[in-house]
């Protein structure tokens, strides 16, 4: 009964490991996107879990990163509309 109790424990532990490595992961992107480089969302996914990846989607983005000129997502370079 005990064995198995600690089984059920380390699998529900390895997967809060997964998700919290996941968010600092997340985070460290979202912050590199903007233009603040990963370190401060590598800290803020780390210490704050899936509040961190909260954050950095509402924190706004310097002029010149790669969220504003690229987007979110991708590699190209948006168009400029005239």
């Amino acid at each position: 009964m005990i064995p198995t109790i600690f089984a059920l424990l380390g699998a529900k532990a390895l997967w809060l490991t997964y998700a919290w490595l996941a968010s600092a992961i997340v985070s460290a992107y979202l912050s590199q996107r903007k233009g603040y480089g990963e370190r401060p969302g590598l800290a803020a996914g780390l210490l704050l879990n899936v509040i961190g990846i909260v954050v950095w989607l509402v924190w706004p983005a310097k002029p010149e990163s790669l969220w504003k000129t690229v987007g979110p997502w991708g590699s190209t370079v948006k168009s400029e509309r005239t």
